[in-house]
């Protein structure tokens, strides 16, 4: 908005100004007076003589430039330029946490809280010696709790079993190195107590909520859950990239398990009897409620707290429907086992999260750690323990970005097609500005890959703000080739145009371009995770305003012809001779019914068409799709040169039939 008020109310007064002055020469012009020189013997010379040549041979530029997106779209799928779904910046905050197994005592934290703070000066040493400079700005320990991002399961935990280290290491422009390589190495040197449960080690990040790696495991008991889990982490400790890895589903206190024997079944004991009767003796019964005042109160009965001690279950008595009374040991049979603190549902279902962290110094690594737990680890752990997983935390946050994206791409796409469409007055003109836009990958891609930056959430973003920057050469060079087209032929018209507006493309371009280019350099830690999406403008448009100048005059000059073919076959729908009219009419039917029998019958049922296959069996080793679509391509092919053939026939026997009337 403030750029149309600058240029419809401001920018008139400055041209005015600036015209008057152009028509004097100053000697401070000079600079000046030889550039738009050399331009112009540029634009002369050798810009004209090579429009012409991309009118001429429109089709093999439009080919060439389409395999130009190929071979860059190509590099991504085969893994040259890696995704990443958000590149964090580097932060130099590093915690370690632990919590110790129920037995344990407070000396056993000491001793594991001391093995971690001599690690991690163990390593500090190494650093130092190794690159020159000691990484430990702080180091902090304690016990009774964890650091910045606790354990799960540590509230039910005694304090006394806790503990955690915080460390923070020296700003990220001093050292050569990230903090998840920091933290890699540190997790190794560290020799965890034998009392120890869980030890983990994360480094900070920012942006979006949620872990790099988080699997759910569902669909079976708890302990085979716990299993399922406790196969993922032993997995993943051959990675060190890969830290901080823990599961929500902590061993609390041990539990009794009673299951009555045979002579509590023959004495008239049932479960639900016999746990409703220890419930009340344990946590009391509520014998009555009165009001007192506004509130109420509540009489209870329990059981006094010197009964409930560890030989409670020898010393209980419980009475039979005759009205004996047996011990309980009696009756029972107890097994010990070690329970869990809590145990997570969602819409019913039990589940287990493991969580931790991938490093992403290398995207390749990081892929293929990806990679191998998708395909390898969690098909194995779920073949083996009957379990079901699926991923949480970033990937899911990925797909919810990648799905609102498609749909702001979208919309993004419908609006300015429409708005092209309403400048334009056609339907087919704003086809021609906007087909310049899939051509902007080319130098995104390039520019990853040439920068070595894997693609990310900002690269998305570059692309969806570049999908309204680049159309706007394209919309300056159609406008001014249809005005041209009004007055001359169309091949001059395209030729002018574009060398008309050589400059303006240009100048939109570079302006953007140079005002980006400091930002690229920058080399910053704290900005490093903005790159992908100046990359993608910078190169993304420099690439796009030299393919603008190729793609949309061969664009429109195709165009042109498909207009004259589709013409001619309106002429020929609507000609008064019978033969022309049906000749066109089983042309069309023959291309249907050969494209319901090659791509129609592949689509449907998976296969070429049996009689296609014996005929042509040198195509059984291709996809179904790819044989049909080549079959297709051929018979349309031997089906347009045959109407070719036979229309010359007809039209030449016609004429010939007229040359002998006239006679």
């Amino acid at each position: 908005i403030a750029s149309l008020v600058e240029c419809f109310l401001i920018l008139p007064n400055h041209m005015a100004h600036a015209m008057r002055a152009a028509d004097k020469e100053h000697w401070y012009d000079l600079p000046s007076r030889v550039v738009n020189t050399g331009f112009i013997w540029v634009r002369e010379r050798l810009f004209r003589p090579l429009m012409a040549g991309v009118i001429k041979a429109r089709y093999v530029v439009l080919a060439g430039v389409i395999a130009v997106l190929a071979s860059q779209v190509a590099l991504f799928v085969r893994g040259d330029v890696q995704w990443r779904f958000f590149n964090a910046p580097e932060q130099g905050s590093v915690t370690g946490n632990f919590i110790m197994s129920e037995g344990a005592t407070r000396s056993d934290t000491l001793e594991m809280m001391r093995e971690m703070q001599r690690a991690t000066e163990t390593l500090g040493q190494e650093y130092e010696e190794r690159y020159g400079t000691n990484p430990l700005d702080y180091v902090i320990a304690q016990i009774g709790g964890n650091a910045g991002y606790g354990l799960a399961g540590a509230d039910n935990k005694d304090s006394d079993l806790l503990g955690g280290i915080s460390i923070e290491l020296i700003d990220a422009d001093l050292r050569p190195y990230s903090s998840f390589a920091f933290v890699g190495e540190l997790q190794d040197r560290v020799v965890q107590h034998p009392l120890a449960e869980t030890v983990s080690f994360r480094g900070w990040r920012s942006g979006p909520g949620g872990d790099a790696l988080d699997v759910q495991f569902y669909g079976a008991d708890t302990d085979t859950l716990k299993g399922a889990s406790e196969d993922l982490q032993e997995a993943l400790r051959v990675y060190p990239e890969v830290s901080a890895v823990q599961d929500n589903l902590a061993y609390d206190k041990e539990e009794l398990i009673l299951d009555l024997t045979a002579q509590g079944q023959a004495l008239g004991f049932t479960i639900d009897t016999l746990g409703r009767a220890l419930r009340h003796r344990l946590g009391g019964i509520e014998a009555a409620t009165y009001p007192d005042g506004p509130r109420s109160a509540t009489i209870r009965v329990e059981l006094p707290e010197g009964e409930l001690t560890a030989d409670f279950l020898d010393r209980t008595q419980m009475r039979t429907p005759t009205g004996l009374y047996v011990p309980l040991a009696d009756i029972v049979s107890v097994e010990r086992r070690t329970g869990f603190s809590t145990v997570r549902r969602e819409n019913g279902i039990r589940l287990i999260s493991v969580t931790g962290d991938i490093s992403e110094d290398d995207p390749a690594r990081a892929t293929e750690i990806q990679e191998a737990l998708l395909n390898d680890i969690l098909p194995r752990i779920a073949s083996e323990r009957q379990v079901e997983f699926r991923l949480a935390g970033l990937s899911e946050q990925e797909d919810e970005f990648l799905n609102d994206a498609m749909t702001g791409l979208i919309l993004c796409l419908t609006g300015i097609y429409l708005v092209l469409s309403w400048v334009f007055s056609s339907w087919t003109r704003p086809i021609v500005v906007m087909s310049i836009i899939p051509f902007g990958l080319v130098g995104t891609i390039y520019g990853h890959a040439l920068w070595e930056v894997p693609l990310s959430m900002f690269t998305v973003v570059g692309l969806l703000g570049m999908t309204g920057i680049i159309i706007n050469d394209s919309i300056v060079l159609v406008t001014t080739i249809d005005e041209y087209a009004e007055t001359r032929g169309l091949i001059p018209s395209i030729i002018d145009g574009a060398a008309d507006r050589l400059r303006p493309v240009m100048l939109t371009t570079l302006t953007t371009v140079l005002g980006m280019a400091p930002l690229m350099y920058e080399q910053s830690q704290q900005a490093q995770f903005l790159k992908p999406t100046i990359i993608t403008l910078v190169y993304g448009l420099g690439f796009g305003m030299v393919l603008v100048l190729l793609v949309v005059p061969a664009l429109v000059a195709a165009q042109h012809d498909v207009s004259r073919q589709v013409g001619a076959m309106r002429r020929g729908v609507r000609s008064r001779l019978r033969s022309v009219r049906g000749g066109l009419v089983l042309l069309w039917a023959g291309v249907l019914a050969w494209g319901a029998a090659t791509l129609g019958w592949a689509a449907w049922q998976g296969a070429l068409h049996p009689v296609l296959a014996g005929l042509a069996p040198a195509l059984a080793d291709l996809a179904p799709m790819t044989a049909a679509l080549f079959l297709f391509t051929v018979g349309v092919a031997g089906l347009a040169l045959l109407g070719y053939l036979v229309a010359s026939f007809t039209f030449g026997l016609s004429r010939r039939r007229r040359a002998a009337r006239s006679a």
